[in-house]
């Protein structure tokens, strides 16, 4: 089994252009996948950093790129009306040319990019929202005639065309914090993982073990088991890329198939970003 190469970057920049200049250099130092956050302010303040939206600077990225994968990673589907989020989603697909990934979760922080903004913060509402969107999505992707009646969302025989690129859907890769079982076995019903880990209140690498484990859900839980199914590690950044070549055996041995170096918000995260970009794969 093969592991490709990602990195992922805050959505927090002075201009869009300084996002847009992460993905070109990505493609052309070698890496199959660059990835944006999706926050709308982040501090629970309410004064957050510097933000652009994902989807606009990704669609810049698609049409200045030609091979690499591009998603977001994640997007809080119950902060976007799933028929606009359909849209959009498959407008980028058609862009790209079939190379979007829409990585999906409940969001954090539940009172800078919720509360504050008159949205839900309560996780398990959005956890609600978050499943009966990923329904609605899946219905108009599809191009047929659909209506749906939930308690969140209605809609009534409407059909979205065109469709995406890629079918039967724009892959969906579902992010959820360990070790809670319940967001491991949302992303079972979809196209792939992407576990998160936390460490004395910062982000963290999922060890093999828990890599391990998440395979192991697909392994028992979907039908064919992990064939077709993305476990990615959201791994730091490498200062020596070179320093991995020890490790990535065991976690692609673990069921690894996509490695995703994620840049932390702190000062200098910009530039210590393109430096590692500059060192390649």
């Amino acid at each position: 089994m093969s592991l490709r190469r990602g990195l992922a970057a805050p959505n927090f920049a002075r201009t869009p252009e300084e996002l847009v200049r992460l993905g070109v250099l990505a493609e052309e130092a070698g890496f199959d996948g660059f990835f944006l956050w999706d926050h709308v302010v982040f501090a629970n303040d309410g004064r957050g950093p510097d933000v652009q939206d994902p989807w606009l600077v990704l669609a810049l990225v698609a049409e200045r790129t030609e091979r690499i994968t591009i998603g977001t990673m994640i997007t809080p589907v119950s902060r976007r009306r799933p028929s606009v989020l359909a849209r959009q989603t498959t407008t980028l697909d058609l862009i790209s040319g079939g190379r979007l990934v829409l990585g999906v979760g409940i969001g954090s922080p539940a009172r800078g990019d919720f509360e504050l903004l008159g949205d839900e913060a309560d996780a398990v509402v959005r956890a609600e929202m978050l499943d009966e969107g990923l329904e609605v999505l899946q219905g108009l992707w599809s191009g047929e005639p659909f209506s749906h009646e939930g308690p969140h969302y209605t809609v009534t025989d409407v059909r979205f065309t065109p469709t995406p690129v890629q079918r039967p859907r724009i892959p969906v890769w579902v992010g959820g914090t360990l070790p809670r079982r319940r967001p491991m076995m949302r992303a079972m019903r979809w196209d792939g993982a992407v576990p998160i880990t936390w460490a004395d209140g910062r982000l963290a690498r999922p060890s093999v073990e828990q890599i391990r484990w998440v395979r192991d859900l697909a392994r028992t839980h979907r039908d064919g088991g992990d064939r077709d199914f993305e476990l990615a590690v959201w791994a730091e950044v490498a200062e020596d890329p070179r320093s991995l070549a020890g490790e990535l055996p065991d976690y692609v041995e673990a069921g690894a198939t996509w490695w995703i170096e994620t840049a932390k918000p702190e000062p200098g995260w910009h530039d210590e970003l393109v430096a590692r970009i500059e060192k390649g794969v």
